[in-house]
């Protein structure tokens, strides 16, 4: 069956992204001391911003603390699933290594998504949780199973419109060749889905919620464990969004390998 099939090679591609990793365990290990030390400058900025006020919008010191958190828990399960496979795709194009992809007998969205694992970024989600987990004792909150489990699925959901948008943004590689520029534009982007959705109005508020959904990704799944989600709207626009997101990057996924000339032509 096609699902069973598609578990088994996406199992075998895990078992070489972790002897590939273990080959390299100083730089394995690099990595996670650095995206910790940035997570802990993340959440010293936060310690300052309310060292001059008690809210940001109607958002106190921990409740941002814990959106940063579910942001950053968001973020480097993204990193882990996807984001070094995005940036590779441009390469894959210039080089040509697209052309023998292209060959294989598998959806080739599947592969070029998929096809490597970023260990480190899962050791860092669980920081990330951590931080969640204080955050919330020092809340008094104490969320029950059927918000856990919603909070996870959310965050997949999130992990899910962060892939397609920027997965989107990598099919330009198709005309510029080059689109690394582009990606890691879109990776800094992150830095808003910290940020409380109050603290936007007007046009940025509408654009970052609707032509990027940033402030969506984190904001509904931190609100939903502090109880600060009045209606399940938010998570329906949530929803929504991904939807709108993931369909219009396999329509210009699909545009630009219609018009692939292969890197040989």
């Amino acid at each position: 069956m096609p699902l069973k099939r598609y578990t088994a090679i996406y199992a075998m591609l895990w078992r070489n992204s972790v002897v590939r990793e273990m080959g390299f365990k100083a730089n394995f290990l690099l990595w996670i001391l650095v995206e910790l030390i940035w997570f802990a400058l993340q959440l010293c900025f936060v310690t300052v911003i309310y060292s001059h006020t008690n809210y940001i919008g109607d958002w106190t010191k921990w409740q941002v603390v814990l959106l940063i958190g579910a942001s950053h828990f968001i973020q480097q399960i993204f990193t882990a699933l996807f984001l070094s496979n995005c940036i590779q795709i441009s390469e894959y194009i210039r080089t040509g290594k697209l052309d023998f992809m292209l060959l294989l007998p598998v959806n080739t969205r599947f592969i070029v998504s998929l096809r490597q694992v970023d260990l480190g970024g899962f050791i860092n989600a669980l920081s990330a949780l951590a931080v969640m987990i204080y955050a919330g004792k020092q809340l008094g909150v104490m969320p029950g199973a059927a918000q856990v489990f919603g909070f996870f699925v959310l965050c997949a959901i999130g992990i899910f419109i962060h892939y397609s948008l920027m997965f989107l943004l990598v099919s330009v590689s198709f005309w510029t060749v080059r689109a690394q520029g582009i990606v890691w534009g879109y990776y800094n982007l992150f830095n808003i889905t910290r940020l409380p959705d109050a603290a936007f109005t007007g046009f940025f508020k509408t654009f970052f919620t609707f032509a990027i959904p940033m402030l969506l990704v984190a904001n509904v799944p931190a609100k939903l464990l502090v109880n600060k989600l009045s209606s399940p709207l938010d998570m329906l626009l949530l929803l929504g969004m991904s939807v709108v997101c993931f369909l219009a990057s396999e329509l210009v996924w699909r545009f630009s390998l219609r018009r692939y000339t292969s890197a040989s032509s």
